[in-house]
């Protein structure tokens, strides 16, 4: 088991040990459990399930995932961490299709991702997809439409977040870009989307 996957395995301890918050009503209690973080991160945060019984169950837990989403995770995860945006290509080469990066097509997108970072190395993104994976999911959809998505802020009202939610979401996301998504409600950062099958569909904002 690479060291990735054990790391993630931990994040289930410390996130499960920390917190386990009740929903309002009858609904039932998510556990808390793994996510993707890197061994300096100490500051391992729970959140609750949503309040609202329609939306869908917040997830932490690794092991609860398909092997191939968890073998696509390993795979980004260990790129990301590399520092090299190059490590990302065969990634999503070894990939169905590519995932889409941006709105309209992209044809590479590495060459996307150095242009949108701060430097122009891409280092900036690639801490932005660990930071993005370090938080909970959401399963959407059924059969062929079925997908997990990270953070599950993209499926949250960001306007009723808990305390320990609008922690996370400021691990996330920059202060004064949260600041202003928790007044509209809407999270709009990076997201991810893999598919059951381990395709990994899209990483955009």
């Amino acid at each position: 088991m690479d060291r990735r996957i054990i790391m993630i395995a931990l994040g289930a301890l410390v996130a499960g040990a920390f917190a386990l918050v009740h929903a309002m009503g009858s609904q039932t209690t998510e556990q808390a459990g793994a996510g993707t973080f890197s061994t300096k991160d100490v500051g391992m945060t729970a959140a609750a399930t949503s309040p609202q019984a329609a939306a869908p169950q917040i997830s932490y837990d690794f092991n609860a995932l398909p092997d191939p989403v968890k073998r696509m995770l390993s795979k980004i995860a260990n790129a990301a961490e590399s520092g090299n945006i190059e490590a990302m290509r065969p990634v999503f080469e070894s990939n169905e299709l590519k995932p889409m990066v941006a709105t309209s097509y992209v044809d590479d997108p590495i060459a996307f991702w150095k242009k949108a970072s701060a430097d122009g190395t891409g280092r900036d993104i690639l801490a932005a997809m660990l930071n993005v994976l370090s938080s909970g999911y959401v399963k959407l959809g059924q059969g062929k439409d079925e997908i997990f998505v990270w953070p599950y802020f993209a499926e949250t009202d960001l306007a009723k977040l808990t305390p320990a939610q609008e922690v996370e979401l400021y691990r996330i996301v920059p202060p004064d870009l949260a600041l202003a998504m928790k007044k509209s409600g809407k999270y709009g950062y990076y997201r991810f989307g893999i598919t059951p099958a381990g395709v990994w569909q899209y990483f955009l904002q």
